[in-house]
């Protein structure tokens, strides 16, 4: 079983991402369960997915990474016992700490065979975001095993490479691809990364 744990801040393209691997996934013939963990109490992701015709479990109504992170060991022994999946999608909140996610995976005993952080930053907002809250972008983004600079059909080329720039100077080991979760742009080499 593959863990896969996407973050970033709110509105940086995690759904669409997560969309776009769980069809990937699926279209291979592999079993997809995902955990979607939404801050409000209503969870409008969970529904499309469930929708969409996938495995999804919703953990509305608080940070999975604090508040909820008993509800998800929970939800992830439940998952390996009724679903049994291949892949495990986990989108927390966009106020998540993906480090903190990964713990409770292993502190839930469903012992992945590989676990995988994927980092997102929002180009379009890359420099408000560093300008307002850089030590939380910081923290996001420091477990990542790989960042996705995500929107580059929106960026300028300058805007790009000013913000691989400062992506690179913090996390220089750290692979980056410029994608568009919305167009597909790049997401072959996303793929390719996971396989």
């Amino acid at each position: 079983m593959y863990v896969y744990i996407l973050g970033g801040f709110l509105g940086s393209g995690k759904t669409t991402l997560l969309m776009k691997l769980a069809s990937m996934y699926s279209k291979k013939g592999a079993k997809v369960a995902i955990l979607v963990n939404e801050s409000g109490e209503i969870g409008v992701d969970g529904a499309t997915l469930k929708a969409e015709g996938y495995d999804a479990i919703e953990l509305p109504d608080g940070c999975i990474c604090c508040s909820l992170s008993g509800t998800l060991q929970t939800a992830l022994k439940n998952i390996k016992r009724d679903i049994d999946p291949e892949i495990i999608i986990i989108e927390p909140t966009g106020l998540a700490l993906p480090h903190k996610v990964r713990d409770l995976v292993h502190i839930s005993m469903i012992n992945p065979d590989e676990m995988y952080i994927i980092g997102i930053a929002d180009i379009q907002r890359f420099d408000d975001l560093i300008k307002k809250k850089e030590e939380f972008f910081k923290r996001q983004m420091f477990a990542a095993d790989f960042i996705l600079i995500n929107k580059s059909d929106l960026a300028t080329p300058d805007k790009m490479a000013s913000a691989i720039g400062w992506l690179k100077g913090e996390y220089p080991d750290k692979p980056m691809i410029p994608v568009s979760t919305k167009t597909g742009e790049n997401m072959d080499k996303v793929y390719e990364m996971m396989q």
